[in-house]
C-alpha cells in the first residue's frame, strides 16, 4: 500500500502541474528513494558523543560507496544524494537512445578510478524500456563493478523496464516509488525547465 503523502507526490507527476510543484514533488520523491538506497549500504556501529556529553550508539557508513548518475535526468537526483551524504563521489554516464530503434548508445562515462571496489547507487528517475539502464550497467561491469553491488534508484518504472533489467542482471537491486504501465517520460524536460 502506498502511504497517502507518497501517493499525492506521485499524482503530481501524472497530472498537469506547475514546474514549481513538479520540482518540489520530484525532490521529495528523490530524497525518499535516496534515503532508502543509503539504508541498503553497509555500515558499522559506532559510539557518538553528543554535545551534552552523552554517549549514543549509532552507525556510520563503511567507506567505498559512490553515486553514478545517468545524464541528464539522473543529474536531478545528485543533490538529493549529496544532501544525505555530503562527501560521496559521483560519476556520470551519458547515454542516448535512438528514437526509431530505441537502441541505447554510450557517449560518455567518467567514474572514480577505484569504482570497481565501491558500492554504486545508480541514479535514473524514469525506467521506461530499461535499455538505458542496461547499457549503463554494462559500462559499470566493464569497469569491474559487480552487478550485485549496484542499487538502482528510480522514481517510476514500468513493469517491462524493471523486468528487462532483472532478466539481464538478476543480482541488481532496484528501488522505485511506483511501478506503473505508463511512465512520465517528460521528467528531465519538466524538471530542468526545458519543455
Amino acid at each position: 500500500e502506498v502511504i497517502p503523502q507518497l501517493k499525492t507526490l506521485i499524482i503530481t507527476f501524472f497530472r498537469k502541474s506547475s514546474r514549481g510543484d513538479f520540482v518540489f514533488s520530484a525532490d521529495r520523491l528523490i530524497r525518499l528513494v535516496v534515503e532508502e538506497g543509503l539504508n541498503q549500504l553497509p555500515y558499522t556501529e559506532c559510539t557518538v558523543t553528543t554535545p551534552t556529553g552523552h554517549k549514543y550508539e549509532g552507525v556510520r557508513f563503511e567507506k567505498g560507496n559512490c553515486g553514478v548518475s545517468i545524464m541528464r535526468s539522473g543529474e536531478a537526483m545528485e543533490q538529493g544524494l549529496r544532501d544525505c551524504c555530503r562527501s560521496i563521489r559521483i560519476g556520470k554516464i551519458l547515454i542516448q537512445s535512438d528514437e526509431e530503434t530505441q537502441r541505447a548508445k554510450v557517449y560518455y562515462a567518467k567514474f572514480p578510478p577505484d569504482i570497481y571496489r565501491r558500492k554504486v547507487l545508480l541514479m535514473y528517475p524514469i525506467l521506461s524500456t530499461g535499455n538505458t539502464v542496461i547499457e549503463a550497467v554494462k559500462v559499470l561491469v566493464e569497469h569491474g563493478v559487480q552487478p550485485s553491488v549496484i542499487i538502482l534508484l528510480s522514481l517510476f518504472s514500468t513493469p517491462h523496464g524493471a523486468k528487462s533489467i532483472i532478466q539481464e542482471f538478476p543480482e541488481i537491486t532496484i528501488l522505485t516509488t511506483e511501478v506503473h504501465p505508463v511512465a512520465p517520460t517528460h521528467f528531465g524536460q519538466k524538471y530542468f525547465g526545458t519543455d
